[in-house]
């Protein structure tokens, strides 16, 4: 018994030094995917949402200062904490609306940590003021710039903010769900979607030139005129991928 109990010390500890160590080192992008501290649910899902090419797209590498705006159960934070390593930061972002509607989502940094992503930091604030002590090298926002438009945020302060926090050169990567052209911002409120079209003009009107726009989430199957928590769909919407460059 007293062997049996050393032996399983022994295991915990090997899994704290690796758990210690996987935080510290930056990963690639093949090593992060593979990171066993990855909830099963969030790995089952990367045949859908494809990681390894969005993670490819954004740039993300050792050392940058990345804020992941809406990280909802972290599928994303996980990932760019490994990828930065210790000499990077991910910033947990929450508009103070989110926090408002669901507390909890302010737990998300501190359960990270807690886990062995000690690079992650909890941030809220009003999204139209989003601002950060330093310059950051990306801002990651997925499937919540349509909620700005519902929420009533002024979009032009929030772009114009977003712009501001970023290093020249810096990347703004935006996905959401695929909204038809002509979608008025009371149809966002209802679908949870928005005109990619929409976003271009909104963004480049911040100063932003868009590098890339990539149909790597596109889904013919989507009809883009359901709820996209409707059961017909959820899980599968198409969704467009734009990067955006701070020249």
């Amino acid at each position: 018994m007293l062997v049996s109990r050393f032996g399983r010390s022994v295991v915990a500890f090997g899994l704290g030094l690796f758990v210690a160590h996987a935080s510290a080192a930056p990963m690639s992008i093949a090593e992060a995917l593979a990171d066993p501290a990855r909830p099963a649910e969030q790995r089952a899902a990367d045949p859908v949402r494809k990681p390894a090419e969005i993670l490819a797209l954004t740039s993300v590498k050792a050392g940058d200062r990345v804020a992941d705006v809406g990280p909802g159960g972290g599928y994303y934070t996980r990932l760019i904490s490994r990828l930065v390593g210790e000499s990077g930061k991910v910033y947990a972002f929450n508009p103070d609306w989110v926090i408002k509607m669901f507390p909890k989502a302010g737990d998300l940094a501190a359960t990270l940590v807690k886990a062995g992503y000690a690079n992650v930091e909890a941030r809220s604030q009003p999204m139209a003021e989003i601002a950060f002590d330093a310059p950051l090298d990306v801002v990651f926002i997925s499937q919540l710039y349509h909620d700005e438009h519902w929420q009533k945020v002024d979009i032009a302060k929030m772009n114009a903010a977003i712009f501001s926090a970023l290093k020249p050169g810096g990347v703004f990567m935006v996905i959401d769900h695929i909204a038809p052209a002509g979608t008025t911002d009371a149809q966002i409120d209802k679908l949870h979607r928005i005109d990619p079209e929409v976003v271009k003009r909104e963004v480049k009107a911040a100063g932003f030139t868009l590098e890339t726009d990539s149909n790597l989430l596109v889904n013919p199957a989507d009809p883009l005129s359901a709820n996209v928590f409707d059961a017909s769909i959820k899980g599968h919407t198409s969704q467009f991928v734009l990067k955006f460059r701070k020249p």
